[in-house]
């Protein structure tokens, strides 16, 4: 049995670098419940999105599983927009441009000819070149066309970047922001590999998702056997499941907590984490923040002497003094 864990993340600029900070994250496949909910994962990162209800607008970036009718439409119903890939067997239709003749019956004509959107990217005349807009690149020029065209599963118009990268490839990109330049598409979306990098910090630096998915009294099944089904089990059982899934959740979100914490350090202080680091890296490269992983092997290193600090201003000891509970035997042990 495995799972799917979906994270909205927030994608923040600090000095040169760009850290995806992660807001909130939510264990969505592993475990059917019952088998009249009928929501995808699609749905459930929408309804994941409007539980932060964000006051502000925002460009919800993704890969091209995401460029889907439900994501769209949850998202421009907000007054936000949608940036992503797009699959490379996507069509596209030109709009039927207006005519001054007597309408007939029936609706108006909307879709006009149709295009296949990767058969463009051979169209090299049509693209223009300029400057990879890509975060950390230099001296690279790119092709790329931008196009105004009307999407089925929306039957929005949708803009479409077609990009020609000398060393990534061909790639079709979409927005629904219809207001927004090709380079700015191409800039936003290159900063999606940061969710990555960020998903992989918490995993291998803080643990967060390194939990061993499973109950010691849940049924055994079969290696690759998809969802654990527990409809059909006893009330008792489904309770007991939904207070391990919570338990796991609190462990992500912690987790969370603590990445985000790591990349504020990183952020504020990076002369200080580089300091304490105590060690040397090929990569270390000036107004870079530190990674999450650095950040944490600087704490460690700085733990001893955080801990033997024996002043009266010893931030350890107000942190536990303004907790401890004297009316129990082990807070006065402790003060003792």
């Amino acid at each position: 049995m495995g799972h799917s864990c979906q994270v909205v993340s927030l994608l923040a600029e600090a000095g040169k670098s760009c850290f995806a900070i992660p807001l909130v994250s939510r264990i969505h496949k592993g475990v059917v419940f019952s088998n009249r909910d009928q929501r995808t994962l699609l749905d459930k990162m929408v309804l994941l999105i409007n539980s932060l209800e964000l006051k502000e607008l925002f460009y919800f970036i993704a890969d091209a599983y995401y460029a889907s009718h439900a994501i769209i439409n949850g998202v421009v119903a907000r007054g936000s927009h949608l940036i992503s890939r797009v699959r490379s067997n996507a069509v596209a239709y030109f709009p039927v441009e207006p005519t001054p003749e007597k309408k007939g019956r029936g609706r108006p004509k909307k879709y006009g000819m149709k295009v296949k959107l990767k058969t463009l990217l051979n169209d090299r005349a049509s693209m223009k070149e300029a400057e990879s807009p890509v975060y950390g690149e230099q001296g690279i020029k790119i092709n790329y066309r931008t196009l105004d065209l009307l999407w089925k599963p929306v039957g929005i118009l949708i803009r479409f970047v077609l990009v020609d990268h000398p060393q990534r490839g061909k790639i079709i990109l979409m927005s629904t922001d219809l207001t927004i330049n090709a380079m700015e598409i191409i800039y936003l979306y290159g900063l999606r590999f940061k969710i990555e990098v960020s998903f992989k910090q918490a995993l291998r630096t803080l643990g967060a998702y390194a939990y061993h998915f499973w109950m010691r009294n849940m049924q055994p099944i079969k290696r690759r056997s998809g969802n654990q089904h527990v409809h059909k089990r006893s009330s008792e059982y489904r309770n007991a499941v939904r207070r391990k899934l919570a338990a796991y959740h609190r462990h992500i979100q912690a987790g969370v907590i603590a990445q985000g914490l790591l990349q504020y350090i990183s952020s504020a202080f990076p002369s200080l984490v580089w300091n304490s680091f105590g060690s040397w890296l090929r990569t270390m490269r000036p107004g870079i923040c530190p990674s999450e992983q650095v950040t944490a092997i600087a704490m460690r290193n700085c733990l001893p002497e955080f801990l033997v600090d024996s002043s009266q201003k010893s931030i350890l000891t107000k942190f536990i003094l303004e907790r401890i509970d004297f009316s129990r035997a082990e807070g006065a042990r402790l003060v003792a």
